[in-house]
């Protein structure tokens, strides 16, 4: 199954999407909740392709997939379905003195034609919840896959359209040129999820034709362990957020930070809940995955010289297998303790007292994720006042992603904007201003001429 380049995707549907935006046509409810509908269809009648297509694309566990790709999905679908009307209706808001007789509101409108980026580490979630917010918001769309997943761009590139409507969404395949040819066209707004450096030049070209956009980026996600935190939950939960999907997730904790004198003690901890959730030998577990290509190997092994192996490193390349890798030792300029790692190695570093800590974690980009775990609710306090990242998690790790009603997204080099829930509708729409006023009723105090009286009256007006 080879995946759809955009040169055999015709130019003009791009281009009639623009007129039929362009003319300004609204979208009925039931238009939109029949897409809706449809991306519920492609999850329950492709479950097993897409079982198929990430066990081959990631090595990918039938349990990992359906939890992130195919559960999760569906209730944000679901959601948007069971709130569409409320999304789609006036948000009324008060209506000062100095405007009544009066009403104002907000009508959330569509931005119009929508380009959204997928990934590869999740491709079918990093696709089909975005376009699901731009559909429910009335939006055309157009959605580029990942050419590093290709059987499951494949599978959308094939299926998607058929359950979507062609004339409502186009599917493009295909690399970095396809991206860069889409990035010359003009959309209404663009989302895209991926790397910083890519980011910048996504924001680049948006900003050719003011096009509002949408960055869901990564970073240095630190998890801050304390000295009176339950150590071994903590352990066992940091490495299933770490090593889920061999490490491939933009919300994975990067890089552990604890006591100095604790370290050694966490070390052998997480040894033991690796071995706990992957078994002695992890190339044989079931559950774990692999490196998505051997770019992203070479990129992963070259990391484990920079400090200590405490345990796993174990690589075979011509299986993209990295065994869970325990570092630490490391030195403060180490590649591993600056970039996003993607891959499944964990850095453990020691600190003196919780300033350093704090010190060290804003040495970096503000963070997509901050794990903290501590029983002490004066330091989840301060962490959630002084510390800035997209979202903080305490006393466990990736589990913010599936509650709905809080917005996901990041902050400063970490993104910008955010979905999930209603954030994907109001990402996807613009918050139209509405005042409406009859025309029975005109006091003069706004009109000249102005006296001290009429500027009195419309202070009083303007302040009830």
């Amino acid at each position: 199954m080879a995946v759809v380049d955009f040169s055999q995707i015709p130019e003009n549907r791009i281009t009639q999407m623009r007129a039929t935006v362009d003319e300004g046509v609204a979208k009925t409810y039931d238009w939109r909740i029949a897409r809706l509908d449809g991306i519920l269809r492609f999850l329950e009648e492709q479950e097993s392709q897409i079982l198929e297509t990430l066990r081959a694309d990631l090595g990918r566990c039938a349990m990992e997939t359906r939890s992130a790709d195919i559960f999760m999905v569906r209730a944000e679908v679901n959601f948007l379905k069971r709130n569409l009307r409320r999304l789609m209706g006036p948000q009324y808001v008060r209506t000062p003195l100095a405007v009544m007789p009066g009403r104002s509101w907000i009508r959330r409108e569509p931005y119009g034609l929508a380009l959204i980026f997928g990934t590869w580490n999740f491709p079918y979630q990093q696709i089909l919840i975005p376009l699901a917010g731009a559909l429910a918001a009335g939006n055309l769309a157009v959605a580029k896959l990942s050419e590093n997943a290709p059987e499951s761009a494949a599978l959308m590139a094939t299926e998607l359209e058929r359950y979507l409507d062609p004339e409502a969404v186009v599917v493009v395949g295909g690399g970095a040129e396809n991206a860069a040819r889409l990035l010359q066209m003009r959309f209404d707004t663009i989302l895209y999820t991926g790397s910083n450096r890519v980011g910048r030049i996504v924001m680049k070209a948006a900003a050719e034709n003011l096009t509002p956009v949408t960055l869901e980026l990564g970073g240095k996600n630190p998890a801050l362990v304390l000295e009176d935190a339950d150590l071994k939950t903590a352990a066992r939960r940091i490495v299933w957020g770490r090593f889920m999907n061999a490490g491939q997730l933009c919300v994975a904790p990067d890089y552990v930070l604890l006591p100095e004198f604790l370290r050694p003690k966490f070390l052998t901890l997480l040894q033991a809940e690796i071995e706990s959730l992957y078994g002695v030998d992890p190339k044989a577990s079931p559950d774990f995955g692999r490196i998505v290509n051997s770019a992203h190997f070479n990129r992963l092994i070259g990391m484990l010289s920079e400090g200590t192996v405490v345990y796993g490193g174990q690589h075979d390349s011509e299986s993209l297998f990295i065994a869970p890798t325990l570092l630490t030792d490391l030195p403060a300029e180490a590649a591993v303790l600056q970039e996003e790692i993607f891959g499944p190695i964990l850095p453990v570093v020691g600190y003196k007292n919780l300033d350093e800590a704090f010190r060290s974690i804003r040495r970096h980009s503000k963070p997509l994720m901050f794990y903290l775990f501590t029983k002490d609710r004066s330091v989840q306090d301060r962490v959630e006042r002084e510390m800035s990242s997209g979202s903080l998690l305490i006393n466990d790790t990736i589990l913010n992603q599936i509650v709905t009603g809080l917005p996901f997204g990041g902050v400063g080099g970490s993104g910008m904007g955010a979905i999930h829930g209603r954030f994907t509708f109001d990402a996807f729409s613009h918050a139209k201003a509405v005042v409406r006023k009859p025309f029975w009723m005109d006091i003069d105090v706004r009109y000249p001429p102005f006296t001290a009286l009429k500027e009195r009256i419309l202070q009083w007006l303007m302040s009830g």
